[in-house]
């Protein structure tokens, strides 16, 4: 028994050390040079908490945390709302729904940059030139270049591609809830939202929760679709945090003072996912 436990942590060994490495290592001396004024390169000195405070001061880091938040935040709605309603149908008695769900989780596979410059050409041409032949004028120019809508671009290409993740745990979970509870609540004569809010809704509340955290989690690390599909432009309009950290670190000699800003960041994530846990598990609870 003991030569099987020792095995199986020799196992899990080379796994602690490569992660320590890789991830732990770095991650501790990001820390370390957040106290310090290291441009990345040369010589470096002690300064506290100096970069922390400045963070707070920062305009540039305030607007780019305004947009992260409002980007995160109707995004996550939107994907776990567009995810469950795709989940119910996909889960109904319909023709082709093994085809329909392979369908809907593609965009999942598909690499974010390639998708941000297939909707980057999508808005900057597609849409304009069939806007201007139907006389839509609100669609006649490219929305990416317009400080004030350039988001919402970003959140409708996030959220095509977010749902299909969010679809599948949702379908993991409708597909536990016994049928018999659905043809007893027929039976007492209940209807179509009354089975959704008392039966479904309630059974798949750990799925919700699992859903919201993580989508939470990922919206509020976006980069790879600002990348691709703006640059975080027109000027600093679409800016997220973590654009900002890996240009103010690594293209513009502000290491120490962009790691401060993880740090701080990372404890915002840490703080906001434990917060949304703790309640949803509550309302697990009283559902």
């Amino acid at each position: 028994m003991k030569s099987r436990q020792r095995a199986f942590m020799l196992m899990t060994i080379p796994a602690l050390i490569l992660f320590f490495i890789f991830h732990t290592y770095p991650a501790l001396q990001g820390i370390y040079y957040s106290f310090t004024d290291y441009k990345g390169y040369g010589e470096w000195n002690f300064v506290g908490l100096k970069n922390y405070f400045n963070v707070f001061q920062d305009e540039r880091a305030l607007q780019a945390y305004g947009f992260t938040f409002k980007f995160a935040i109707i995004a996550t709605i939107l994907v776990n709302i567009f995810s469950l309603v795709i989940a119910i149908g996909l889960n109904s008695k319909i023709k082709f729904s093994k085809t329909l769900r392979a369908v809907y989780f593609l965009p999942n596979i598909l690499s974010i940059l390639i998708v941000g410059y297939i909707f980057n050409f999508i808005f900057t041409f597609f849409i304009p030139d069939i806007a201007q032949a139907l006389g839509i004028n609100a669609l006649a120019e490219n929305i990416l270049g317009k400080p004030d809508a350039a988001w919402i671009g970003i959140i409708v290409v996030s959220v095509w591609q977010g749902v299909a993740f969010n679809t599948i745990l949702y379908l993991a979970g409708l597909v536990t809830i016994p049928e018999e509870l659905y043809e007893a609540a027929s039976i007492d004569g209940a209807g179509t939202w009354k089975k959704f809010w008392s039966i479904t809704f309630p059974l798949i509340a750990p799925f919700f929760t699992i859903n919201m955290v993580l989508a939470m989690k990922n919206f509020l690390m976006v980069f790879d679709h600002i990348m691709a599909m703006t640059g975080g432009g027109p000027g600093t309009s679409t800016e997220s945090i973590s654009l900002l950290i890996f240009r103010g670190g690594f293209e513009g000699g502000e290491f120490a003072y962009q790691s401060a800003n993880a740090v701080i960041y990372f404890l915002v994530i840490v703080i906001i996912s434990v917060v949304q846990l703790r309640y949803l598990q509550r309302r697990e609870v009283e559902l």
